[in-house]
């Protein structure tokens, strides 16, 4: 579906230059003198590589509907990580790099959206928050209770994330998969 440049919105997939390209930031841009024009920082799907691109509303592009699929994560093999499509119960193979760090955070029987475009897989989104247990925490030092500070643990999954000082080993917590953060004591 063709769109002005100027109609460009973050979240938005355009073909451009022969590459597909996700719009992270947009900025419309009113110059005193000239047409107003939109400052997009793009984001290639397939590479990861980032782009600066001015469009002008005179400008047309092509938007890209990307098709979404449910899928079960399986297990890991390898470099390699299985996941099922819960509708035709086929299995697709992704590489761990394509997950990216975020892999860490998969357990069986998690379920995430895979983004395809033309049957071929070019995203991963997992849900935005997973419960894990603290392997080990630093111990609490006295006197360190008054300002607001965090220490160092290590999830279940081998992850560092810093926690409050009252969290202890063994307690369960809320992790933000997007920004690998505590959020609070699980329930």
């Amino acid at each position: 579906m063709k769109i002005s440049g100027n109609e460009i919105k973050p979240g938005n997939v355009i073909e451009h230059n022969g590459g597909l390209w996700a719009a992270v930031r947009c900025n419309t841009v009113k110059p005193g003198k000239g047409g107003a024009f939109n400052q997009v920082e793009l984001k290639n799907l397939i590479d990861g590589t980032k782009l600066n691109e001015r469009f002008r509303s005179s400008e047309t592009v092509e938007r890209v509907e990307l098709e979404k699929k449910d899928f079960q994560f399986l297990f890991a093999r390898d470099e390699g990580l299985v996941f099922m499509d819960v509708d035709s119960y086929d299995q697709l193979e992704l590489q761990k790099e394509f997950v990216g760090d975020r892999a860490a955070f998969l357990q069986d029987g998690m379920m995430v959206t895979v983004q395809l475009y033309d049957e071929k897989p070019i995203g991963v989104s997992l849900p935005d928050q997973v419960v894990l247990a603290i392997a080990e925490a630093d111990p609490v030092v006295k006197g360190q209770t008054a300002a607001s500070s965090y220490k160092p643990a290590i999830l279940e999954n081998g992850v560092r994330v810093l926690v409050p000082p009252f969290i202890e080993a063994g307690e369960r917590i809320l992790v933000d998969t997007n920004e690998i953060t505590y959020l609070r004591r699980a329930d």
